[in-house]
């Protein structure tokens, strides 16, 4: 009876040790194990909107200036295709074409100061124009010079149209000089008349579009 006593004590005490063992656990390495959620501001960006390109003005556009202080000299005149507009008071030609509005309002500005004592100038774009040419399988080839955004397809129904006896709508070029080169956009046409495109494809001033034939090498 007493060994087995010694026996059980025994193994009550190995039962104990191992179990004050296992639940000695540093505080630090309990955190440690737990996950971290991240907060919304951590994982969501703060909205943005998108700035607005700025308008270049070009040949062909149509202009208001106005002077709020001396109104006897506001005019409305087009650029002409040397770029230029027309001063008043004898001051001659200024380029226009190639700047913003606001810096041909900051020219205007300068160049006519000694003769205004409000030094306010405003230039408005009420229209603008400008020439795309359309060649190829069309029925009258040519230029087109709009004063609105025109897309590919309404260029070349401006041109008459398709010559479906032996157009290939689905490859139409649409040649376009960016910069110091050439740039070349193909097109398919059917699937935009079929509604199976849905963003339009806006011209540039100056674009050529090229319609061409059926089985055609060039």
């Amino acid at each position: 009876m007493l060994a087995s006593g010694i026996v059980a004590l025994t193994m009550v005490a190995g039962c104990a040790t191992g179990s004050s063992d296992f639940m000695t656990v540093p505080p630090a390495a309990k955190n440690s194990q737990r996950p971290v959620i991240p907060k919304a501001s951590d994982t969501v960006p703060a909205p943005t909107t998108p700035s607005a390109p700025t308008y270049v003005l070009r040949a062909g556009d149509t202009l208001k200036i106005s002077f709020p202080g001396s109104p006897n000299l506001n005019s409305v005149q087009q650029i002409r295709s040397d770029g230029k507009i027309t001063l008043s008071l004898g001051l001659g030609e200024t380029d226009a074409a190639g700047l913003t509005v606001e810096a041909l309002q900051k020219k205007l500005m300068n160049l006519y100061a000694p003769q205004l004592s409000s030094k306010e100038v405003t230039v408005e774009v009420q229209s603008s124009s400008f020439p795309v040419y359309v060649t190829g399988a069309v029925l009258h080839p040519g230029k087109i010079t709009t004063d609105h955004p025109i897309t590919a397809l309404e260029a070349v129904m401006e041109a008459g149209g398709f010559d479906y006896t032996t157009a290939n709508l689905k490859g139409v070029v649409v040649i376009r000089q960016e910069g110091n080169r050439t740039r070349n956009y193909t097109l398919n046409l059917k699937r935009v008349m079929e509604g199976k495109v849905d963003k339009p494809f806006y011209l540039k001033p100056a674009d050529i579009i090229y319609v061409p034939q059926r089985f055609s090498w060039f």
